[in-house]
């Protein structure tokens, strides 16, 4: 493949010939081969492949089959049982139900009880905005055995009873269920119409069976960017082009934060195993637990903060110094707009969702969608980037270039930009515009063609 007269890292008119999924030249003046295809890309921007940091692929591609019921689209009770009772009237036979992106602005903290009272007629699981809780009705309860269950993510009322509110039980309810994985290529597919040519699945507590399934995604086409998979240090790596594992995820809540000594112990044998921390740090105490973590265990390349929701003013210098990126998601300012004016504590706000000043006290930044929990269009998080909301300071915001270069890391470095130079992967991403009109274009994906290893998986009509 030979892409003509693009720009390239601000120079123009620059040439980029690219041999079995590697880039082998860049210059002036090349000229196609025989055989070669040949993309004239006529004076527009020629970026680094974007790679969405943070996302969660299985989710994200089973929400196609699932009801969303979040605030943005129904409001109270009666609407919820509405929209649970179509949904159900529509599915055929007895299967059960799955909604997704509840919040309790919806109809509250609803359990199995207010569940019931909506008379379904069909068994049913919500899964709340935030990823970390499912509610299910008394009848998924009972086909699961929910009332008997030991694990302490099972929540039961002052009398001991379950009330079908499940914590952090993914794995568990997906084993219950024995649910099929859900098939990955329309997400792929619809990834790469806005330029993505690598993830990172940041799902936690992933089994080897999941992420073989992952892997045997990308293995077979399905998945056509690069998948940088978290997981435990138990599991091995598949060796499947394409298909790495990454750091390991480690899941902090506020209600049950762990000891300090154990939260040491813990990040001393992932760097002993030859593994990386990425820390969920969405609270001001939980990124400050981290941090003293990490003061006592060390840190070593590779070591990450997800979200960084909370990052107090006086941690920056510690950030920089210790070379630990944020992995940020700028949208959710956005999104929930409504959610964090109402319950972000007034201390907390100047705090909430940094990013220009991430960026000038020298700490590394990098994006990721957390799709389906987050929009999963990185131009959704380029947009933000560059419009703060929440009247938050002009300092915070970024220019689209500095917006979308978010997406430009490696995979295990995101925050240190990929380049376009000989011997790299041959991961691009072709924009519709010079750098100049990025700032024109960013109401939908400006993506004119999106090429993984050399080879166009996307391009525009």
């Amino acid at each position: 493949m030979l892409i003509r007269d693009a720009v390239v890292f601000g120079s123009a008119h620059t040439d980029v010939r690219c041999e079995r999924g590697i880039i082998t030249e860049c210059g002036r003046g090349l000229r196609p081969q025989a055989g070669e295809e040949d993309i004239d890309a006529r004076g527009r921007w020629l970026v680094p492949g974007l790679h969405d940091h943070h996302i969660h692929l299985r989710s994200l591609a089973a929400r196609s089959e699932s009801i969303p019921v979040g605030p943005d689209r129904i409001r109270g009770a009666r609407a919820l049982a509405d929209r649970l009772r179509d949904a159900a009237h529509r599915t055929p036979g007895h299967a059960w139900l799955r909604a997704v992106d509840y919040h309790d602005d919806v109809a509250g903290a609803i359990d199995r009880w207010a569940l019931d009272r909506m008379e379904v007629g069909r068994p049913v699981r919500v899964q709340h905005r935030s990823g970390a809780l499912w509610i299910l009705d008394s009848s998924a309860c009972a086909l699961l055995d929910v009332d008997n269950c030991p694990l302490p993510g099972v929540e039961r009322d002052p009398q001991g009873r379950a009330t079908g509110r499940l914590w952090r039980m993914d794995t568990w309810l997906g084993d219950r269920l024995g649910c099929l994985a859900p098939d990955p290529a329309p997400v792929s597919a619809a990834a790469a119409t806005r330029g993505i040519t690598g993830f990172t699945d940041a799902t936690p507590d992933l089994t080897r069976p999941e992420v073989g399934t992952l892997a045997a995604a990308v293995l077979d086409g399905r998945i056509v960017q690069r998948v940088y998979c978290m997981a435990e240090p138990d599991i091995e790596d598949p060796h499947i082009e394409r298909f790495r594992l990454g750091p390991t995820k480690i899941l902090l809540d506020d209600t049950a934060l762990p000891d300090l000594d154990d939260f040491v112990v813990r990040l001393r044998r992932l760097h002993g195993a030859g593994r990386t921390a990425a820390v969920h740090c969405v609270t001001r105490v939980q990124l400050i637990l981290t941090l003293a973590a990490f003061d006592l265990a060390g840190v070593v390349p590779g070591d990450r903060i997800e979200h960084g929701a909370v990052v107090p003013a006086e941690v920056l210098t510690w950030l920089r110094r210790n070379d630990i990126p944020v992995i940020t998601q700028p949208h959710f300012l956005i999104e929930r707009a409504a959610q964090y004016a109402r319950e972000v504590p007034a201390e907390d706000r100047p705090d909430l969702w940094r990013l220009g000043s991430l960026l000038a006290a020298g700490v590394g930044v990098a994006a990721g969608t957390d799709a389906p929990f987050g929009d999963p269009d990185p131009w959704a998080v380029v947009r933000a980037a560059t419009d703060r909301g929440l009247g938050r300071s002009a300092a915070e915001a970024l220019s689209p270039a500095t917006a979308l270069s978010l997406f430009f890391g490696t995979a295990a470095r995101p925050h240190i930009p990929r380049t376009l130079a000989p011997g790299h992967h041959a991961d691009l991403t072709l924009l519709q515009v010079p750098p100049a009109e990025l700032a024109d274009a960013l109401d939908s994906p400006p993506v004119a063609a999106t090429i993984v290893a050399g080879q166009v998986v996307y391009r525009a009509s």
